[in-house]
């Protein structure tokens, strides 16, 4: 596979080590902290953070976390966030046929993919992705606790969340896909002021209240709000495993970013 058919990693060496070694060393040292119940129903979606693992770090482990037990029946994962550097008018999918990390290379479902190129509001953008970290810091996290799997990469921008709802009921599919929206909370309030969006958000996650969900509440309001359509027709439960602030990691406290994890299950 030649190198413009990958797309490479953007923030390896700056929001997670560049080294495999240590790479490797840091994901797990952050999942075997992650405090997590047990529970008989799998996790079918989460929200994770993004930022890099010095601040979000512990808050993504603690979702990743849940995926343990079932990663021998995932082999697809949807992992959809927000587009924080370039303007898409909807929702941009990649051409590449792989993402890579240091640990290794994650190949594309092109054939998932396919099967929403149909929609209007969908395009097909490799720029899009290639210098955005949002999806990227999730992959070494995924390819730790699941192994062995294909990637249905997704960028939103200027899209309904009715349209990011639509995309996910499409590529839904069973206990081999686990979707992923990646998203930050609140940004740069003092840590008490967050603490209290970040609360409210949280909130509204938990009782399925997409409406309300907007920028100052989480960069990625508009996937996260997607998914809460979705998951309330398919009678999913959020059950929330952090909620910090870059405070509580490694950052001062007059201006902060909000990291929040939830898991959706099926009742039962």
């Amino acid at each position: 596979m030649t190198s413009c058919h990958i797309r490479p990693p953007a923030v390896a060496g700056s929001f997670y080590p560049a080294d495999p070694r240590r790479l490797r060393t840091e994901v797990a040292t952050l999942l075997a902290n992650a405090a997590i119940e047990t529970r008989s129903s799998p996790p079918k979606a989460l929200i994770a953070p993004h930022a890099g693992y010095a601040y979000s770090g512990p808050i993504a482990a603690a979702a990743f976390a849940t995926v343990r037990e079932r990663a021998e029946a995932v082999t697809r994962i949807v992992l959809i966030g927000p587009a924080h550097h370039t303007w898409v008018p909807g929702i941009a999918a990649p051409t590449v046929m792989a993402f890579e990390t240091p640990l290794g290379s994650v190949p594309v479902d092109q054939a998932a993919l396919a099967t929403v190129s149909d929609l209007p509001f969908v395009s097909h953008d490799d720029a899009v992705h290639v210098s955005e970290h949002a999806l990227e810091v999730e992959l070494p996290f995924l390819q730790s606790t699941i192994g062995a799997f294909v990637l249905v990469p997704l960028l939103v921008g200027d899209a309904t969340p009715q349209q990011v709802a639509l995309i996910l009921d499409r590529l839904w599919g069973g206990p081999e896909t686990l979707i992923v929206v990646s998203s930050d909370l609140s940004h740069y309030l003092a840590s008490d002021a967050a603490r209290r969006r970040d609360a409210a958000t949280a909130a509204a996650i938990e009782r399925g209240d997409w409406v309300g969900l907007g920028p100052d509440d989480a960069c990625g309001c508009r996937p996260m709000a997607g998914l809460l359509i979705v998951a309330n027709s398919a009678r999913l439960t959020a059950r929330r495993l952090d909620l910090r602030n870059s405070g509580d990691t490694a950052g001062g406290r007059k201006r902060v970013v909000g990291y929040g994890a939830w898991a959706f299950s099926y009742a039962g």
